[in-house]
């Protein structure tokens, strides 16, 4: 078993990433702890989640920081960090920039609901990601996980799941297919952090072996 890791989760509406993230946690299917919850919106109900599971929850409102370019908004969110342990930040529906700064670099993933790099950067979020997929008429989508820099979308891909695209598909249908698979991947590669085994070297995400018992 690795040693558990701590996370702050940030996101934005309701929360079914960390509630997927604390129900891996509670069957023992992922080596980790939920320290913080951050979320940019008052209303967002991942902050109803949050403190339902007994878990610090703030709330840094996007709206107060327009035209900031994510100057002051991300120091405000750094300044709640920063009374936590916190080993990784973890993106879950945040669709906000968040400059994080050089102490938490590498330390900063988040899941895009498409094959990054289609589909991806500033307006590619939500529903309007799988409305564009259906509108280009592309044939597999999926999702992505990456570590997080200064930019939307742009860091090193950790893990990737793909999911066919049906001609009969909306928003809605492509959403939920690619949201399973999400649910799968964000925490395999959160446990692969907790493990040690994630190397970045420039844009590559290299993965270690894994140890064995013992050692």
């Amino acid at each position: 078993m690795a040693k558990p890791v701590n996370l702050a989760v940030l996101l934005s509406g309701g929360g079914r990433t960390l509630e997927n993230i604390l129900d891996c946690i509670r069957e023992k299917k992922l080596d980790a702890r939920v320290v913080v919850v951050i979320s940019s919106r008052e209303d967002a109900y991942g902050l109803v989640r949050a403190k339902r599971a007994g878990i610090d929850a703030h709330c840094v409102p996007h709206k107060l920081y327009q035209g900031d370019d994510a100057g002051k908004f991300s120091e405000e969110i750094n300044k709640i960090l920063s009374l936590y342990p916190v080993d990784l930040i973890v993106m879950a529906g945040f669709m906000h920039l968040f400059k994080s700064g050089e102490k938490y670099k590498g330390k900063v993933m988040n899941i895009h609901p498409a094959l990054i790099p289609s589909f991806c950067g500033k307006g590619y979020y939500g529903h309007h990601v799988h409305r564009a997929v259906l509108d280009y008429g592309v044939k597999i989508s999926g999702c992505t996980v990456h570590f997080a820099d200064n930019a939307y979308d742009r860091g090193p891909i950790i893990l990737q799941a793909a999911v066919p695209v049906k001609d009969d598909d909306t928003p809605d249908t492509l959403a939920a297919r690619v949201f399973a698979e999400e649910g799968k991947l964000y925490p395999r590669a959160i446990q692969l952090f907790a493990e040690g085994r994630l190397a970045i070297k420039g844009r590559k995400v290299y993965l270690k072996p894994e140890k064995a018992p013992g050692k």
